[in-house]
């Protein structure tokens, strides 16, 4: 309980006076004798009705408060939380209520101010935007009740529990629902090319067409009908998409608001939707983690919600990614052939460990390496060059890149595809690589 601004003020004029009355006393100024004796009085007075206030108050009964919430965020997306109270109050009264919102998660329109009717309740909202990804608790929420004669102002600690989770932003998966994919892959950067080939899945069996090739007739189908008929093939749609996502301290980096991990993270979740609307199932391990986690890979819709509450609470550590454990364990527990997409941060102390290791990997299955690359090695390449320190970083930068270019090149040259992007257009390149490879031929 804190003394309000109007008690104050009245304690402070009622001081001023007495000073001032005081003063002129020492100094043998003729004033009425009654004057200090009010002023004391007022004095007096006024301590007496503060402490009648003060009791007044702590008799006052708390208000209740029930707080309504998302049951799960998005990750950097501003969302709702409103905030009920009510009350048993006979006359109106003005209160301010704070929320204690776990660390985390930032917040806009707090404190907030209510005036409470009698015999209504009233809702108030504020904005809440999670930087971080995980469960989040809330347990407290702090009112300033004022005093009945508006002298002291009381904080009360009501106990309002509740709790929500923030997944990755998985907001605009689900807006794409509400397009064609064509459209909606298309706003996202992704480029579809022209067919080369033909699916390997057989279709259906129809009249031979102007543009078919020899090899989709079918023979037998032919003499029954005395006619040409030729098969029909269609893209595989039953294949098993893994993601090895690296979790160690080379995903720390951070470009903006997010780190690379949580860009990765964002990157994986797209590319899995899209490859669960293709027929394809999904499925996610991750390696250098304390959290290790493996969700073998499933077809359906159902499958994107496993994702989500598989790795919303996941986070990067700071260990090093042991490629070859990782490895082991994937190839120990997916015996069928994928496309595993390993999604890292590639650094040049990677360079041996990391070529025996995808070359063993590849064996069984299709590999991709995803590699991000710090945004601001870019700005520093583009950066105009004026004094000795630029032109240091512009050197080390191109370097870096340039040693890095090698590194992929390497890769590739033994047959490991490879994929360098900054964080923000990860998802849109991997998209765009998997149908490139879905229209050409099978995983």
């Amino acid at each position: 309980m804190k003394p309000s601004r109007l008690l104050l003020i009245w304690v402070a004029a009622l001081l001023a006076i007495g000073i001032v009355l005081g003063s002129l006393q020492a100094l043998a100024v003729e004033m009425p004798s009654s004057l200090l004796s009010i002023n004391w009085g007022l004095l007096l007075a006024l301590l007496a009705l503060a402490i009648l206030d003060a009791l007044r108050l702590k008799r006052l009964p708390s208000p209740h408060i029930t707080r309504q919430m998302p049951g799960s965020l998005a990750l950097g997306r501003w969302g709702e939380v409103h905030l009920q109270v009510s009350h048993d109050f006979a006359q109106p009264l003005n209160i301010e209520v704070f929320d204690h919102v776990p660390d985390g998660l930032t917040t806009e329109n707090l404190p907030l101010k209510v005036e409470l009717q009698p015999g209504q309740y009233s809702r108030i909202s504020y904005r809440v935007r999670p930087l971080k990804r995980g469960h989040f608790t809330f347990a407290h929420v702090e009112i300033n009740l004022p005093s009945p004669l508006g002298l002291w102002s009381g904080k009360r600690l009501l106990e309002v529990p509740d709790h929500t989770r923030v997944y990755p932003d998985f907001a605009r998966l689900y807006g794409g629902e509400l397009l064609a994919v064509d459209n909606w892959l298309s706003q996202l950067g992704v480029r579809q090319r022209q067919r080369r080939g033909q699916g390997l899945e057989f279709h259906q069996l129809r009249e031979f067409r102007e543009g078919d090739s020899l090899r989709q007739i079918d023979w037998k189908a032919t003499a029954r009908q005395r006619t040409p008929i030729a098969r029909e093939y269609q893209d595989e749609r039953d294949q098993q998409i893994i993601f090895l996502l690296d979790c160690g301290r080379q995903m720390r980096s951070q470009d903006g608001e997010l780190s690379h991990f949580d860009h990765a993270l964002n990157a994986c979740l797209l590319l899995g939707y899209v490859a669960l609307r293709q027929g394809d199932a999904v499925g996610l391990s991750t390696f250098a983690s304390d959290q290790p986690r493996f969700i073998a890979p499933a077809k359906g819709n159902a499958q994107l919600n496993v994702l989500l509450n598989g790795v919303y609470d996941l986070d990067s550590c700071r260990r090093a990614p042991d490629y070859q454990a990782a490895v082991s364990q994937l190839l120990a527990r997916q015996k069928r052939r994928a496309l595993v997409v390993v999604v890292t941060n590639l650094r040049d102390d990677d360079d041996e460990e990391l070529l025996g290791v995808m070359k063993r990997l590849g064996q069984q299955h299709r590999v991709l390496v995803a590699s991000l690359r710090e945004s601001v090695l870019d700005r520093m390449r583009q950066h105009p060059v004026q004094t000795l320190d630029e032109a240091l970083t512009y050197c080390g930068a191109v370097d870096y890149l340039n040693s890095s270019a090698q590194y992929h090149e390497r890769l590739n040259a033994h047959g490991i595809a490879t994929l360098q992007s900054p964080p923000e257009k990860l998802g849109a390149r991997l998209v765009t690589q998997y149908l490139s490879w879905k229209k050409a031929v099978a995983l």
